[in-house]
C-alpha cells in the first residue's frame, strides 16, 4: 500500500507512522510518501489521530507499487542529457557502442562514427560480468576514465554497467546512466546504492527472471528515493538453442500496459547474432518503445567480447536509416 501524507505532518508523527507501517518513506516537494508491504491493505487504525494528514491511499495486489501504471496513471519521465524518455515524449533514444571498451583508439573510432550519425548516448562496458573467468574482464577504472575523456571530447551521455557492488561508486562517479546488468539484477547492494544516486538507472531483465521479479528490482531503486529508472528487456532463456535468447515482446506489451517506467529494448543480446539484430530492432521500434540499445564495433570479428552480435559501421548505418524512417509511423522519432 502507498500512503500520501500532507507535508504539514509533524516530523515525529511521520517517523512514528512510518515505523508502525514498516514503510519506506519518500519525500517530494508536495507530500511525503509511505510505501508499505502490499500485504497491508488498510491502515487499520494505525494512523489514529493523524487522519487529517492522510491525503490518499493506494492498495495493490503485489509489491509492484511505485512502478505501477495504476499508481501514476502516466509514464514517468527520465532525462539523459538533452534526451527525454517516457512521459509524453515522442523520442526513441538510440544507445549505441561496443560491448566493451578495449582501447582509447577503439572507443574514439566508435565515438566519431556515432557523432556523425547524430547519436548522443554512448554505451560501453568497463567491468564485464563474463560467464568464464578466462574471458576478457574489461578495463575497469581505466576504461571509465577513457569514457569520461570521450564524453568531454564529443559531448555524449555515457551508459556503463556495474558488475557488482564493489565498484558501484566508480560507476556513479563516471557514468551519466548506471546500467544494472542482467546478471546483477538481483544484487541488492547495487540496487540500493542506485536508489541513493541522483542519476538515471537502466535495469536489464535477468535472463531467467519473471516480469514480476524484473519490476520488483526497479522497486528497490524507486523505494530508496531515485525515480529515474528505466527497464531494459534483453531476452530470456527458453528451450530454443538457435538464438542466444528469446526477446520477450509479449512481456514488453505487458510492461507497457502495467508499469509507469520507460522501456528500452536490447535486440543485440537477445539475438546473439548480427544478422538478426536489424530486423529485431525494427520490431522493437514498431512497438513504440522509448529506446534501443544496439552494439556496434569498428571490427566486430576482432571484438574481445560478444563478437558475433556486434554490427560493423556499415550494418549499423543501414539499420539506423531504416529506424529513422520507421519511427514516425508509431509517433516516435529516433534521437
Amino acid at each position: 500500500m502507498i500512503v500520501h501524507v500532507h507535508k504539514t505532518i509533524p516530523a515525529a508523527s511521520l517517523e512514528m507512522l512510518g515505523q508502525q507501517l514498516q514503510a519506506a518513506v519518500l519525500h517530494t516537494p508536495d507530500r511525503h510518501i509511505l510505501v508499505t508491504p502490499s500485504s497491508l491493505r488498510s491502515l487499520n487504525g494505525q494512523a489514529a489521530g493523524l487522519e487529517s494528514y492522510i491525503e490518499e491511499t493506494f492498495v495493490f495486489a503485489d509489491d509492484r507499487q511505485l512502478s505501477a501504471l495504476e499508481y501514476t496513471v502516466k509514464k514517468r519521465t527520465v532525462n539523459i542529457g538533452s534526451v527525454t524518455l517516457g512521459g509524453s515524449s515522442d523520442q526513441c533514444v538510440m544507445i549505441a557502442g561496443p560491448c566493451s571498451i578495449e582501447s582509447a583508439e577503439q572507443i574514439d573510432q566508435v565515438a566519431q562514427f556515432l557523432v556523425a550519425r547524430g547519436i548522443k548516448t554512448l554505451r560501453a562496458g568497463c567491468y564485464k560480468p563474463r560467464t568464464s573467468p578466462y574471458s576478457f574482464q574489461g578495463l575497469g577504472l581505466e576504461g571509465l576514465k577513457m569514457l569520461a575523456a570521450v564524453r568531454e571530447r564529443y559531448g555524449f551521455s555515457i551508459v556503463t554497467e556495474a558488475r557488482d557492488a564493489t565498484h558501484i561508486d566508480e560507476i556513479i562517479e563516471y557514468a551519466d546512466v548506471i546500467q544494472v546488468g542482467a546478471k546483477a539484477m538481483y544484487d541488492q547492494g547495487i540496487l540500493r546504492r542506485c536508489g541513493t544516486a541522483n542519476k538515471p538507472v537502466l535495469i536489464k531483465r535477468g535472463f531467467g527472471s519473471t516480469l514480476q521479479e524484473f519490476v520488483q528490482a526497479a522497486e528497490f531503486v524507486l523505494s530508496a528515493g531515485n525515480d529515474q529508472v528505466m527497464l531494459c528487456e534483453r531476452g530470456i532463456r527458453t528451450f530454443e538453442t538457435k538464438t542466444r535468447f528469446t526477446l520477450d515482446l509479449c512481456g514488453v506489451a505487458w510492461l507497457k500496459a502495467h508499469t509507469n517506467l520507460p522501456l528500452i529494448l536490447d535486440p543485440s543480446h537477445a539475438m546473439g547474432y548480427r544478422y538478426g539484430v536489424a530486423d529485431l530492432a525494427r520490431a522493437c521500434v514498431a512497438m513504440g518503445v522509448d529506446g534501443l540499445l544496439i552494439e556496434t564495433h569498428p571490427q566486430p570479428d576482432q571484438a574481445k567480447s560478444d563478437a558475433s552480435q556486434q554490427l560493423n559501421f556499415e550494418q549499423f548505418s543501414a539499420m539506423h536509416d531504416s529506424l529513422v524512417a520507421l519511427a514516425p509511423a508509431v509517433g516516435k522519432r529516433m534521437v
